[in-house]
């Protein structure tokens, strides 16, 4: 397979030759147009001569014309005038008024008798003015030139003055012979054009050439801090090497994603994986009741129903990461769907010690999955108990607003920092890590992940606000049935997520969704 570089210097000398030879076709036409110009201009000057010299002679009192004894044979042009109008190149016809040929130079008189007639056939019918017209023969081609002389108000000479075209051709008489001459250095032409161009496109793909030995040096993830460097032009060349800095750095950001995550999930499997080994041998062991074996089957339970949670949610985000996960959407009213939430957690605060309330419980229809929805909205909730210390207070509310709707989760709990607030929709990311692989509902860290993936998929938003020490505020905004960005209306529908990974940094430290 050929290079670049050749290819081009082929296509840029084989393109060198074509408009070489096209220049040279449109020189040979420019100049066949211009020789008919040159050949029309000498038409006319030897019309003006001849009409030039018989108007002298008749001023001058020299009549031009003499009448033949015979009267049959019509009038003659006399002999001086005719020696003088025999010197002029081609084609000469005089005429009277009667349309007798008074003098035909010797060209004339040298034509046939078909060649004659269509001369001065076309010569009569041709109009006295600056325009020269064709007249095809069978001897020749000829560009002629007509004249009037006026000898009375009613008479007058007509002078028609032709040349041949046979000079004007396409190529020059000796065209072939100078070709032929010059032919050797036909190769010598192509080498040097094809030079040029090797030179040229060295030069054009040498910035190419340092992006690639840039880029291979780019050989793995511990090399992805590495950038290419920006010339100073603004030129394709320094375009791609900042689309390449910047689908780097989203694969640095995947790459470091992927092995936090990586990390993270060895990390949550490595310790419920250590408590069911270490259950499983003491129901094994032949020393032990049966007590102490049911009780150690049933923490090897719990340890498995939480690894079967986390699996779960990591096939949840894992789906909807391919664009696999479909929402089934349909009119549903979140009234309803709210009012459950907030019993479910006036159940879960009263255990830990809180309040729950809920000032406003407007009713809204928006297109939705009300599985999803109910998950979104319960994450939030028990995310807010998690988090707020016993005596503290949960606010529930949902307002509806003209286009959309707000569910919104506030609580008087811990809060977070603000330099940790870009960070919390990322997965397995925990306001405070320490207590909760202490608490007893200790979670994962993707139930923000997740909440933040089923907002997106219903077209929505799910924002934070939040100060340390003082609480967090959670809003889901949802659009309404029927109004832009609600998606499809109907009775039923099933719309498949296409939303952006959650690990991509622009959806999970979007500056739209934070604010700090």
């Amino acid at each position: 397979m050929t290079s670049i570089r050749t290819r081009l210097t082929i296509a840029w000398t084989a393109a060198f030759l074509v408009t070489l030879a096209v220049f040279s076709l449109f020189l040979l036409v420019v100049r066949r147009e211009v020789m008919r110009r040159e050949l029309q201009a000498r038409v006319q000057a030897e019309a003006d001569l001849a009409v030039r010299a018989i108007d002298v002679a008749r001023k001058t009192g020299m009549e031009p014309v003499r009448a033949l004894v015979d009267p049959l044979a019509g009038p003659s042009i006399g002999q001086r005038m005719s020696s003088f109008l025999s010197l002029l190149e081609g084609y000469i016809l005089v005429q009277d008024s009667t349309g007798y040929d008074i003098y035909a130079s010797p060209s004339v008189r040298a034509l046939s008798a078909s060649d004659r007639d269509r001369f001065s056939s076309t010569a009569r019918v041709a109009r006295p003015d600056r325009a020269s017209r064709t007249v095809l023969m069978r001897a020749d081609q000829v560009l002629l030139a007509t004249r009037e002389v006026p000898l009375s108000e009613n008479a007058r000479y007509r002078v028609y003055a032709a040349l041949s075209t046979r000079g004007i051709t396409f190529l020059p008489p000796d065209a072939f012979s100078t070709v032929v001459q010059y032919l050797p250095f036909l190769p010598f032409l192509v080498l040097v054009a094809a030079m040029f161009a090797w030179v040229i496109a060295g030069r054009a793909f040498r910035p190419v050439d340092r992006i690639i030995d840039q880029v291979e040096a780019i050989t793995d993830g511990r090399s992805l801090h590495r950038r290419l460097a920006l010339g100073s032009s603004d030129d394709e060349l320094a375009r791609l090497s900042a689309t390449l800095n910047a689908f780097i750095e989203r694969l640095e950001t995947s790459f470091g994603a992927l092995r936090r995550f990586t990390a993270d999930a060895s990390h949550e499997l490595k310790t419920p994986l250590a408590v069911m080994r270490a259950d499983i041998e003491r129901a094994m062991s032949p020393v032990a009741s049966s007590d102490e074996q049911a009780m150690a089957l049933e923490e090897a339970l719990q340890q498995v129903k939480r690894m079967a949670d986390l699996v779960d949610s990591l096939l949840t985000l894992a789906r909807a990461d391919e664009g696999r996960f479909e929402v089934y959407r349909e009119p549903i009213e979140l009234g309803p769907l709210a009012a459950e939430v907030v019993e479910t957690a006036r159940l879960l605060a009263e255990e830990a010690g809180l309040d729950v309330e809920a000032p406003v419980i407007d009713n809204a229809e928006v297109l939705g999955d009300v599985t999803r929805l109910r998950q979104l909205f319960l994450n939030l909730v028990t995310n807010a108990i998690k988090y707020t210390p016993r005596g503290g207070t949960v606010t529930l509310a949902l307002e509806r607003g003209e286009t959309d709707v707000h569910f919104t989760v506030r609580d008087t709990g811990i809060g977070i920092a603000a330099a940790d607030l870009p960070y919390i929709f990322d997965r397995f990311w925990r306001a405070d890590r320490v207590r909760s692989r202490a608490s007893e509902r200790g979670g994962f860290g993707l139930g923000l992940a997740i909440s933040q993936w089923i907002a997106q998929a219903h077209s929505g938003t799910l924002e934070v606000q939040s100060r340390l020490g003082r609480g967090s505020t959670f809003t889901v905004t949802l659009p309404l049935a029927g109004h832009p960005g609600s998606g499809m209306t109907g009775e039923f529908h099933s719309v498949v997520n296409t939303l952006p990974p959650l690990d991509d940094p622009q959806a999970n430290a979007n500056p739209a969704l934070i604010r700090s």
